[in-house]
């Protein structure tokens, strides 16, 4: 039996004398793609910063077998002084690749990103967009075992996250490499993942095949009952009123949403 690209026991971590993660038992193999879901301040980018190396767990373990690159924030592990093609040479250095290979290999990953014409400039001048563009595929084209990805796709047009989601689901698939995926958007947690995690308040709550933990999120999601709020300062004459939103279907950033009001 082959060893699991990620394994974690009992892990913990404490932020501000608050626990943010506490007893998580995550097994990844390889070639598989595991999503991470949870309402905002579950602890899913804490997960992924721990095991990226970023954070040390206050309990419990983890280990990593082969290498990992991560996509994170915006412009997390990028030089901002430094042009985009410095930085992909600082970035292969870090997995042991020589600037020979990452220089057969940057063509590729420019082009994918759309940044053929601005690698060498500054990072610092690249908009958002740009960053996670040229980060993606410098994690996603540089050879590493297993890549972790938090909701920073979100910041890229639809028509990127599409390309970026086909690459994963085609190319790291048929490599055998793993992949950590964080994602608010379920459409894409579900054609992705072959399993989902769903985090609350640091704590693991359900893991299973994807489609099982989305519904039951989606389903714990509509039964919380806003409160609605009277502003000292509202706009408006008040003579009309939303008092309540229904999202009528799924939708990725970028596409149209059903509302009903």
């Amino acid at each position: 039996m082959k060893s699991p690209r990620i394994e974690t026991s009992n892990l913990g971590k404490n932020l501000g004398n608050r626990w943010v993660l506490r007893r998580i038992d995550l097994r990844l193999e390889e070639g598989e793609i595991i999503g991470i879901i949870g309402a905002n301040g579950a602890g899913k980018s804490t997960l992924l910063k721990t095991l990226s190396g970023l954070l040390h767990p206050d309990e419990g373990s983890y280990r990593i077998k082969g290498s990992l690159a991560s996509l994170l924030e915006v412009g997390t592990g990028f030089h901002p002084d430094l042009s985009g093609r410095e930085n992909a040479f600082l970035r292969g250095a870090l997995l042991g690749l020589s600037r020979a290979e990452v220089r057969d290999l940057l063509p590729v990953v420019t082009e994918f990103a759309g940044v053929s014409d601005r690698i060498d400039e500054p990072v610092k001048y690249y908009s958002s967009g740009m960053q996670v563009r040229l980060g993606f595929a410098l994690a996603a084209h540089l050879p590493a075992d297993v890549l972790v990805v938090d909701e920073v796709l979100a910041v890229g047009d639809a028509a990127f996250q599409a390309k970026s989601l086909s690459f994963l689901e085609s190319t790291w698939r048929q490599s055998a490499r793993s992949v950590v995926y964080v994602a608010h958007q379920l459409p894409q947690v579900r054609r992705l993942c072959d399993r989902v995690l769903w985090l609350d308040q640091g704590l693991i709550r359900m893991e299973g095949p994807a489609d099982e933990v989305c519904d039951a999120y989606t389903a714990s999601q509509k039964s919380i009952k806003p409160e609605w709020t009277e502003p000292d300062r509202r706009r408006g004459q008040g003579k009309v009123r939303a008092t309540a939103v229904d999202i009528q279907d799924q939708w990725v950033t970028g596409g149209i949403a059903q509302l009903k009001l």
